[in-house]
């Protein structure tokens, strides 16, 4: 309720407002199909940042995931990397795609860093925790066996976690594409340039297919989500 009060929400002017959205919506109508090349071209582009930040990220957030993780290494060591897990996740996207644009100039490359960094926080942080969930026993067994440290958690720890891991990281591309369509905004490529081109253009027509495109991509995404999570398990 403070919440409510808060934010100053107004139920009655969100019903007044029901003509400036059937306004806003008449303008994607009909939709200027003429644009579509342009739009499936700045949707891969779109894909690749997407994918090339998510791979960057795995890569660098499984052994993150590993030293955070409290039942692999001390806590003199877990804390730390937490806490700097933490520090990534706290930045904005778009500080760290501005950052980025700032830093190396405009184009897809500044974008697939900011979604490479953003999303190391997120995974590192999603990792460690699935890696504490493991059955204990079956490392203690694996160590028992006179395993190296490494070979514990080779034989022991990383099979149980696996389909987690690959769940939480098809989950974290799909949200990687949605978050990738706005960092145009900056300069940092993809969609969302063409986003705020049409938009400050008052081109509603074309808009509407970069809606559509989005909108069937995603539901693509989540359908791959679901086989992929399907599969591992």
């Amino acid at each position: 309720m403070w919440s409510i009060k808060w934010t100053e929400f107004d139920l009655g002017a969100l019903v007044r407002s029901g003509p400036r959205f059937g306004e806003f919506f008449s303008r994607l109508v009909p939709p200027d199909w003429s644009v579509t090349g342009l739009v499936i071209n700045a949707t891969v582009e779109t894909l690749m940042i997407a994918f090339a930040g998510t791979f960057f990220a795995v890569v660098i957030s499984l052994p993150l995931g590993f030293l955070a993780a409290s039942n692999v290494t001390p806590g003199w060591v877990s804390h730390p990397t937490r806490w700097f897990l933490g520090f990534l996740r706290s930045i904005p996207l778009i500080v760290v795609a501005i950052l980025f644009v700032v830093a190396v100039g405009l184009g897809p490359f500044p974008g697939a860093l900011a979604i490479t960094f953003h999303s190391i926080g997120m995974l590192g942080k999603f990792y460690a925790e699935e890696f504490e969930t493991a059955e204990q026993g079956i490392v203690n067994a694996i160590s028992g066996t006179g395993a190296t440290w490494l070979q514990t958690i080779r034989f022991g720890l990383f099979p149980q976690s696996i389909p987690q891991v690959v769940g939480f990281t098809v989950y974290r591309f799909e949200m990687n594409f949605r978050d990738a369509t706005v960092l145009g905004l900056v300069g940092a490529g993809g969609i969302g340039y063409y986003i705020q081109l049409y938009v400050r253009g008052f081109q509603y027509e074309k808009v509407a297919i970069l809606l559509l495109v989005i909108i069937a991509v995603v539901t693509l995404l989540d359908q791959l989500s679901f086989w992929v999570r399907k599969w591992v398990r």
